[in-house]
């Protein structure tokens, strides 16, 4: 199907929540993988996934002196893993138990040689169940799979725009698995004061003391999943300084949400605007001057 290189599709959450939430676990068994076999990098940049022309991948992951890369294809509906020496192994995206998946990932993994030993608990997931048990999440709906891909290619295309504009310390663009979300973070350059409060299910304090180590503007979209029911971008400052929710951002529909302490405007807002792409670049730049002028951050030398 021929389409134009900017268009922002449609996807209601609550057309696809089964296989989202299903997604969501699959992504994690994968994740999993390469939290077990790359090396750690400051705020776990180093166990994320990137969007691709095709799907998400883990990029190359180190093992033992090969390499081993593991991709969602969700044009041909496939999970493809790779090693350096041009051996592959493929796994069907139709529906199937999630523990169905993660014995046929480990059973992948092994044809390969490859031996990872992950904890099967879900992490970020309340009541969640370890993969090797889920036979409830079993949903893959691919035209919908395929349509979110889509939109994470629209949104993480801005992203990048955006995250260029910066020449102070900021994240990759990136999916991370455990919130399945997709996010880019602006740093002053400053330490923050040690995360406490609430906890995250199934991780550790110290894993998000990690996250959360340095002062951030953090910006990102998800597709409906954690309660919000609907897709959206959302915009946060660690630690969030007095004010933050007051300031004024930009475009219409833009609000701050003092439930989850995050700025928060609909997708398909973003998406009816005449130009998507100015939208949501106003909503970056707004939320993030909230943040970087409430925070006094040096902006004269953070800023391209």
């Amino acid at each position: 199907m021929r389409r134009s290189d900017n268009a922002w599709p449609a996807l209601a959450y609550a057309d696809w929540a089964d296989t989202c939430n299903t997604l969501h676990l699959w992504t994690q068994i994968v994740g999993k993988v390469k939290l077990r076999l790359a090396p750690l990098v400051n705020h776990w940049w180093g166990v994320v996934l990137f969007v691709t022309a095709r799907g998400l991948t883990t990029g190359a992951m180190p093992y033992r002196g090969r390499v081993l890369q593991v991709d969602f294809d969700f044009c041909a509906h496939e999970l493809v893993l790779r090693t350096d020496d041009a051996r592959e192994q493929r796994i069907a995206l139709v529906p199937t138990a999630t523990a169905d998946f993660y014995a046929a990932v480990m059973a992948a993994l092994h044809a390969l040689d490859v031996e990872v030993r992950m904890w099967t608990m879900p992490s970020e997931i309340e009541g969640a169940i370890p993969f090797e048990q889920d036979r409830v999440h079993a949903s893959y709906d691919g035209p919908a799979a395929q349509t979110f891909w889509r939109q994470l290619v629209q949104a993480a295309r801005v992203f990048e725009i955006f995250r260029a504009r910066y020449v102070g310390k900021v994240s990759p663009v990136h999916f991370f698995w455990g919130s399945f979300d997709l996010a880019v973070t602006r740093f002053s350059g400053r330490a923050a004061p040690p995360l406490t409060g609430g906890k995250t299910p199934n991780v550790a304090p110290w894993v998000m003391q990690e996250a959360y180590s340095h002062e951030c503007s953090s910006l990102g979209f998800w597709p409906g999943n954690g309660g919000y029911g609907r897709a959206a971008f959302y915009a946060y400052a660690y630690p969030e300084p007095d004010g933050f929710g007051a300031q004024p951002v930009r475009p219409a529909g833009a609000a701050y949400n003092a439930d989850v302490g995050q700025f928060l405007i609909d997708y398909d807002a973003v998406r009816a605007a005449a130009s998507p792409d100015d939208a949501l670049l106003d909503f970056a730049q707004s939320t993030y001057e909230a943040a970087a002028n409430k925070g006094g951050w040096d902006r004269k030398a953070l800023e391209r």
